[in-house]
């Protein structure tokens, strides 16, 4: 009986079970070194943009979409953010002798992230395309726009004050972890407890009835993307003022850690299943097994592999897990 009961637990809770064995077996190969304050912090601020942009993409999965644009998306949102922010007197700044206030970098950034969303949404709603090939052109047009706004050179020399959006800490406590906590908590209240959020759930489990039940599927799904793009332009705004600058290369690969994490985090590929708390928990998994490797001094190439393994795995055991349901 009680092996039955642990058998369910680790069942219902596998993507914490997981986190914790994790944290222990780190603990163990570094001797508790890897699981210091300063250790933890590092790991909460390397985290931290992720978490946005995984945010964004689960919920698209729980609608059964996909989005292969996000870091194509975030690199365009962190160059025109930080764009904005530019030191007037630089001499290559894209803005030379102009001086903006702190928060039109910020919407800058978040604006052309949430365009982005709704061009993604409006494509896979009402132009009823396969959203896997909608997010593969627009990854596209986001990668040409980019290179086109800043001509293919580093958006330096940033202010101060915009860098001290992400870069400064609250009593000890990184400034992006907070910004964590505060998203992870509006996503979870419009998932959960609002009427929308249910309507994603039910669209994911089946669009057809959905629709059959009164629900605007196209609207939902409009929405859906937009409210992802204005994630990823908060994750670009965030990782232009932590890293000081962008360019081309600023969150390149992004889409894969983000699908990776909220995959590894029990969001179903086949749509309709996810938690804001599962999708926390998973992007801080991936970057438990990424710090790990790093602090073991495992080479970084390899890290790839990983990742590209822990889909694979996790999409195949989703897809175990449902079909013995069904």
């Amino acid at each position: 009986m009680k092996e039955f009961k642990l058998k369910q637990f680790v069942s219902k809770y596998t993507t914490f079970v997981t986190f914790v064995v994790l944290v222990f077996i780190l603990a163990i190969l570094t001797r508790g070194q890897a699981l210091t304050w300063p250790s933890i912090k590092t790991l909460i601020i390397a985290e931290s943009v992720r978490a946005f942009a995984s945010l964004g993409v689960g919920m698209i999965i729980i609608t059964k979409g996909i989005d292969l644009s996000i870091g194509y998306v975030v690199c365009l949102t962190a160059s025109v953010a930080a764009s904005f922010a530019q030191i007037p007197t630089y001499q290559s700044a894209l803005y030379f002798g102009h001086a903006f206030p702190l928060l039109v970098p910020i919407v800058a950034g978040i604006l052309a992230g949430g365009l982005f969303g709704a061009f993604n949404g409006v494509l896979v709603a009402y132009g009823k395309l396969p959203p896997f090939i909608a997010t593969l052109g627009t990854m596209s047009i986001a990668r040409g726009i980019q290179l086109i706004y800043t001509k293919a050179a580093i958006v330096g020399s940033l202010t101060p004050q915009f860098k001290a959006l992400a870069q400064t800490s609250i009593v000890s406590f990184p400034a992006l972890g907070i910004y964590v906590v505060i998203i992870t908590v509006i996503v979870w209240v419009l998932l959960r407890h609002t009427r929308q959020g249910t309507n994603f759930y039910a669209i994911g489990g089946n669009a057809q009835a959905a629709r059959v039940s009164g629900i605007n599927v196209e609207r939902d799904l409009l929405c859906v993307y937009l409210y992802a793009g204005l994630l990823y332009g908060c994750a670009g705004v965030l990782q232009a003022g932590r890293l000081g600058l962008a360019n081309a290369l600023t969150a390149n690969g992004m889409e894969l850690d983000a699908i990776a994490a909220v995959t590894v985090g029990g969001v179903s590929q086949n749509g309709g299943v996810g938690t804001v708390g599962g999708m926390i928990i998973g992007v801080f998994t991936m970057g438990l097994i990424n710090y790990g490797m790093s602090f073991l001094s495992i080479d970084s190439y390899y890290q790839l592999l990983v990742k590209g393994s822990i889909i694979i795995v996790a999409v195949f055991f989703d897809m175990k897990k449902y079909a013995k349901r069904a």
